[in-house]
């Protein structure tokens, strides 16, 4: 049955950025379908919380405390998963994020900080966590990336760089692990997660609504569906590939404007 290729009985996943939004919502979507999950982020009580959902499901929810810009707490998180279940088959690069905030006012600290979050981490976890794929049966890792990678829009120059430099990160590693460890990477829209909120009052959520084809902001459960997919052997034959769930935005959807040079 094609539906049983979506299926990970058995299979390990670390989710980092797992305490809430869209790494939760991988996180839960993996129990769904069977897997175990590693949950992964600085707030013990969030991703307790999650890793208790998980069990919920009938699988095993593991909560490990990281804050992923430390690497001794990266390879913590590896040996503790290893620990506990004996390998890894799935890895989902969620946490990162950079404020938006203009090119003038963006320092250089905050520029590397912007780099070292989104991209460095990802690229530690992936080295740390491929070789333990590669001593079973191979294994999928997924990059959570951003539509301000490929989109001109003011005040993400630290964000949207980092952004791009992610998905671009994503090919070149797919081209490295392939055939064993596919790497693939989503390029997310404007999704309704506690990081957009705060930014959203009745006219503004209107404005980013009409800027964007599918006329909604996305949610949680629509990027956890394409993560599942590029983690699961339905997408045996897919590698290197930027996934844009987006709502159909071919420009920005930002409306707040930051004042001219």
């Amino acid at each position: 049955m094609l539906m049983d290729r979506f299926r990970l009985d058995g299979k390990v996943a670390i989710v980092t950025g797992a305490g809430r939004g869209i790494g939760e919502g991988c996180a839960l979507a993996f129990a769904e379908v069977g897997a175990n999950v590693v949950c992964a982020a600085r707030t013990q009580e969030q991703i307790d919380d999650t890793a208790e959902k998980v069990r919920g499901f009938g699988g095993d929810g593991l909560a490990v405390a990281c804050d992923v810009s430390q690497r001794d707490q990266l390879e913590n998180l590896v040996a503790r998963t290893i620990e506990h279940f004996g390998r890894i088959d799935i890895l989902v690069n969620n946490a990162g994020g950079t404020p938006p905030k203009p090119a003038l006012r963006t320092g250089e600290e905050m520029f590397n900080k912007a780099f070292q979050f989104n991209v460095t981490t990802a690229f530690l976890m992936t080295r740390l966590v491929v070789p333990h794929m590669l001593e079973k049966d191979g294994g999928s890792v997924v990059n959570i990336s951003s539509a301000a990678g490929r989109l001109a829009q003011p005040g993400f120059a630290a964000y949207g760089t980092a952004k791009a430099a992610l998905s671009s990160l994503s090919r070149l590693l797919a081209s490295e692990f392939a055939p064993r460890v596919r790497v693939n990477a989503i390029a997310v829209g404007s999704i309704e997660t506690t990081a957009l909120t705060p930014f959203l009052d009745e006219d503004t959520r209107h404005q980013m609504e009409e800027l964007t084809p599918m006329k909604s902001l996305g949610q949680v459960e629509d990027i956890a569906l394409g993560v599942l997919y590029l983690a699961s052997p339905a997408s045996r034959w897919v590698t290197g590939k930027i996934f844009e769930i987006d709502g159909g935005i071919e420009a920005t959807n930002w409306p707040f404007d930051f004042p001219p040079v």
